[in-house]
């Protein structure tokens, strides 16, 4: 009773999610299906479309590439880049060609071996935006002969991407922000010196040529200075006349 107990729970065990891990999971950039769906190119499945799980990055980017070996298997692993799909990545003829098509952006990334599943690789993304773009990441394994295309040699995971610029900085906007200050504060001194000088000239004027009201006009310091000294010869005539006529 007790082994076949142990034998039904080894054979769930096999059959279950956990134990049908993937070989190969791709962690950064999140993967498109998940660590389980790699069996299928060029993403994992057949006729494979592109999900939610979309990662932003800068055009010309350097970024790095992270990837958990589950089940180990002797082989090397490959990094693609398609800007509009999946449509450039093919699988290599041959089990050792490396850098087949212009979409590889670094082959020949050797498995360390039982015992090491993390890996990391440092690619810089190209200079270029696109909204549909996709890295892949294929594990080439040497263990399963014979070497076909398709077969069962090749694990696949893709990464949904999108490259754009990187949004107006916060810092940008402040000194947009600033400089217009300056600006308005120098429009409105030049406008206030400006106005109020004017207004004092056209007043000026106005009173001169009119010669109403009170104003003295462009008179200068002498002539107002020889005004009161007239009226003090005036004064003392008229003064001495009143006193002949008494």
């Amino acid at each position: 009773m007790r082994f076949s107990c142990l034998a039904l729970f080894v054979t769930f065990a096999m059959l279950s999610p956990a134990g049908a891990r993937a070989h190969l999971g791709l962690d950064v950039p999140t993967s498109r299906y998940g660590p389980d769906t790699l069996k299928t190119g060029p993403c994992g499945v057949a006729g494979g479309e592109r999900t939610t799980n979309v990662t932003y990055f800068e055009p010309g980017e350097t970024i790095e590439v992270r990837w958990d070996e589950y089940v180990d298997h002797p082989g090397h692993y490959r990094i693609a880049f398609d800007d509009d799909g999946v449509d450039d990545f093919v699988d290599p003829a041959t089990m050792m060609e490396l850098y087949s098509n212009d979409a590889v952006l670094l082959d020949g990334i050797t498995d360390r071996g039982q015992g090491e599943r993390d890996y990391v690789a440092t690619v810089t993304l190209p200079e270029l935006s696109c909204d549909n773009c996709t890295l892949q990441v294929i594990q080439v394994m040497y263990d399963k002969p014979p070497y076909t295309t398709p077969g069962n040699d090749i694990y696949y995971q893709c990464a949904d991407l999108v490259l754009r610029e990187a949004e107006t900085s916060p810092d940008a906007g402040t000194d947009a922000g600033t400089g217009t200050d300056a600006g308005t504060a120098a429009g409105t001194d030049a406008g206030t010196g400006t106005g109020t000088d004017a207004g004092r000239r056209t007043g000026a004027e106005a009173g001169s040529g009119g010669g109403g009201g009170c104003s003295v006009g462009n008179g200068t310091i002498a002539e107002l200075g020889a005004f009161p000294l007239l009226l003090l010869i005036f004064l003392g005539r008229l003064a001495r006349r009143q006193r002949l006529l008494v």
